[in-house]
């Protein structure tokens, strides 16, 4: 289903900043001096939060992303200003009200689980002059964007006044509004081309009690009709998601295993806003933000989740198709990188695989249990010609790339043109080189590159050029 690789839309981002900050520990006594707990804290980690998860999640997607926001004059806007540096979003557009503090939440996790949270912040509301600031700014650069997403805390930065007039602006370029709403006051965003209220905030501000598909359509409706919705649409958790435009229908979540909803709505609307600004129609932009939310909430702490983990997590579903697993160069080294960083151990080999027969299946099977992660390289149509004669590949590259992909111990494939795969072995920087029995003491191509070099013995009796004998002589 997924096809954003290589997008990189523009998307302008208004809201409310925060950092989420964590405590790390563990927890192995009660304190003598109050029925708590005493968490011996081992490290710390500090992330965007609110409107910075929604930047944080679009980035991590390869959006281009630029934000409009207040903070205030504190330490915390400074550390606010080097994380949003750090992944390459410009802070010109931050307005600094000097009497405001940036909000920053902590939390302590203890054993994976959250044992207390503090804050610090300001949640009154902006004054004027900053509210005239975000909106010279907003109407000097909205033609630059495609999509235009609106992170609402209740921290103050979204008025009413102002929310209504960023979305008058934004309908007159004819951009796309997506929100995030809180309170129970949804006038704020009338005009909007949707709005992502959960099922309990849905409720609140419609007065409807969401129990079963009655109320919902209810409810939904009245979002739409009151709010002026092109699509009124409603999380409903472990239900999905319901739309409604023309007509009521509810996507089904596809989460797997729960370990913390923390930010999940900032991910469902910045893949969402995403999705919608690579011309998505709102079911595969849906579709698209419930796989995304299925890999954020299987994680601790605010999350995000890349274009790459979502085509994963669609795979282990059983949803998508073995093209989604043949990759380019760029495609491999950008994903070999990622796959590092989450700590994946990766095997690599490479061949011909002309005629797959299950001598193949089994030396790919063995390949793949010495790592997390196997990439194959295929030799392209002329290098099989070079290494093989004239007569061969039986079966072009594509259609072998096709179905060494659908094999369950082959994660990756890639097609390599050159007589060795060298160059493609020092792009992946692979853990695990794998070759067959057969060169047990020859020179292996790249295994001056790769951790370590694994034989693999071949199944007696099992060969591409036996099988093609055989079809021989039978005629």
């Amino acid at each position: 289903m997924i096809a954003l690789q290589g997008k990189s839309p523009k998307i302008l981002v208004v809201g409310d900043l925060m950092i989420d900050h964590y405590l790390w520990g563990s927890c192995e006594r009660i304190s003598p001096e109050a029925p708590v707990q005493v968490v011996n804290v081992k490290s710390e980690s500090s992330v965007l939060g609110g409107a910075g998860n929604v930047i944080h999640n679009l980035r991590a997607l390869g959006a281009q992303v630029d934000v409009i926001s207040v903070i205030g004059g504190c330490e915390i806007s400074d550390e606010l200003k080097n994380l949003l540096d750090t992944i390459n979003v410009d802070t010109q557009h931050l307005i600094t009200q000097q009497d405001r503090i940036t909000s920053k939440k902590s939390r302590i996790i203890a054993a994976h689980q959250q044992v207390v949270r503090y804050d610090r912040e300001s949640t009154d509301t902006i004054n004027s002059e900053s509210q005239k600031s975000i909106l010279a700014s907003f109407e000097k650069i909205i033609a630059n964007y495609d999509t235009v997403l609106l992170s609402d805390y209740g921290k103050g930065v979204l008025t009413g006044k102002l929310t209504q007039l960023l979305i008058t602006i934004a309908n007159k370029n004819n951009k796309k509004v997506l929100v995030d709403p809180k309170g129970l006051d949804y006038a704020k965003y009338k005009g909007a081309f949707l709005l992502t209220p959960n099922k309990k905030e849905a409720s609140e501000a419609t007065q409807v009690n969401i129990k079963d598909d009655v109320s919902l359509k209810q409810a939904i409706t009245q979002l739409k009709t009151r709010c002026n919705l092109s699509v009124s649409l409603i999380t409903l958790s472990e239900q999905g998601v319901a739309i409604y435009d023309d007509n009521l229908r509810t996507h089904p979540t596809v989460a797997r295993e729960v370990f913390d909803v923390t930010g999940a709505g900032d991910t469902v609307l910045a893949s969402l806003g995403f999705a919608l600004a690579c011309d998505y129609d709102i079911d595969n932009a849906v579709e698209f933000a419930n796989l995304a939310a299925g890999v954020v909430v299987g994680k601790i702490g605010s999350a995000t989740a890349t274009l790459n983990e979502i085509i994963e997590y669609e795979s282990s579903l059983n949803k998508s198709s073995s093209d989604t697993h043949i990759k380019t160069l760029g495609e491999i080294t950008t994903l070999s990188d990622e796959l590092k960083a989450r700590d994946k151990k990766i095997v690599f080999t490479n061949g011909c695989f002309d005629i797959l027969h299950a001598g193949h299946v089994r030396y790919l099977e063995t390949a793949k249990s010495y790592g997390d992660v196997l990439i194959l390289g295929l030799n392209s149509d002329r290098s099989v010609t070079a290494l093989k004669g004239e007569n061969r590949p039986i079966n072009l590259e594509l259609d072998r790339a096709y179905i060494l992909a659908a094999l369950e111990a082959v994660d990756y494939v890639v097609v390599f043109n050159e007589d060795t795969p060298y160059e493609l072995i020092k792009a992946i920087q692979p853990h695990i080189l794998v070759k067959g029995g057969d060169y047990e003491d020859k020179e292996v191509a790249g295994q001056d590159i790769a951790d370590e070099l694994k034989l693999v013995q071949f199944v007696d009796g099992k060969s591409t050029t036996k099988t093609i004998e055989k079809i021989q002589k039978s005629h």
